[in-house]
């Protein structure tokens, strides 16, 4: 019961108080793709954290041996490979963990599913109402409103409106095309689906919906940074200006892209990387928030 309630703790932590303090911090703007991948590492540790609580509530205490050595014997993955045969207690103690874990992981393979559908989808319509420029590496689309669009995926597609090359200049033109190709080679499509997945799976959880938000975010910004490797602030942030009203499909990035004001400000304003130190304290806190609720439900003084 001791670990459940420790567990069930830090799982509160992270679902609740972790979001709050990352909201409230400055660097995630700084660094889009480490915070993008510190809001994974929080939903994995809070999904881990979840299950292994499910673990403890279900199997009794005379079950449980000392330290993490116990979870893994009765796993049946001992170093003597003997695969102890579950007892009627045992069951539920199986079976919990890993429907928490399924509940996740079904969700995010239900979202790739459908926004592959959508882009399959749309793509029909592209190859009948759209022609390929071999000077943009796009397909340009009949339509007066100023869009610009990527389909990602095993086919990824950037799309093109006539109405973006009525109103982009030549330079803004490629800065736009520059940010589009990011999403694709980054599979942002990917995160995106991840926080998708986990905001549906838990969306009464405050870590669930800001995770959402704020990877769609980090995601363009992320886009940004790629882009601005070759081309200057003000041309990226004039033409994010000129596509701030575009629409797009389901399962597409656009230009404008969600919180274009706030990435508008973040392109024009003084511009400073967080300090080395920061960004690999976060890189290593990202990747062992998933092992710290192994480390809290299977610490030897928690049996």
């Amino acid at each position: 019961m001791i670990p459940a309630l420790a567990l069930a703790c830090y799982a509160a932590a992270v679902g609740i108080l972790a979001p709050r303090i990352l909201l409230r911090s400055a660097w995630p703007h700084r660094s889009p793709a480490l915070a993008v991948a510190a809001w994974q590492g929080l939903a994995v540790s809070f999904t881990v954290a979840l299950a292994l609580a499910a673990y403890h509530l279900a199997v009794p205490t005379g079950h449980l041996d000392a330290g993490v050595s116990g979870l893994v014997h009765f796993c049946g993955l001992t170093w003597h490979a003997r695969v102890p045969v579950p007892g009627p207690f045992d069951i539920p103690a199986v079976v919990l963990p890993i429907l928490v874990a399924l509940l996740t992981l079904a969700r995010f393979g239900l979202e790739v599913l459908r926004a592959r559908r959508a882009r399959s989808r749309h793509l029909g319509v592209l190859d009948l109402v759209g022609r390929r420029s071999a000077g943009l590496r796009a397909t340009v689309l009949d339509h007066e409103l100023p869009a610009v669009y990527c389909l990602p995926g095993r086919c990824p597609r950037v799309v093109v409106s006539t109405g973006a090359l009525r109103v982009l200049s030549g330079a803004q033109l490629d800065a736009v095309l520059d940010h589009e190709r990011a999403h694709i080679v980054g599979r942002h499509h990917l995160a995106l689906a991840a926080a998708e997945a986990f905001a549906r799976a838990f969306r009464w959880l405050p870590l669930a919906r800001a995770a959402r938000e704020q990877t769609a975010m980090l995601l363009e910004m992320a886009a940004d940074d790629r882009a601005l490797r070759r081309h200057p602030r003000e041309t990226l942030a004039t033409a994010l200006y000129e596509m701030a009203a575009g629409r797009t499909p389901r399962g597409a990035f656009a230009a404008g892209g969600p919180g274009a004001l706030l990435r508008l400000r973040r392109m024009l304003g003084p511009h400073r990387r967080p300090h080395p130190a920061l960004r690999f304290a976060v890189a290593t806190a990202a990747a062992a928030l998933p092992l710290l609720p192994v480390v809290v439900g299977c610490a030897p003084g928690m049996m």
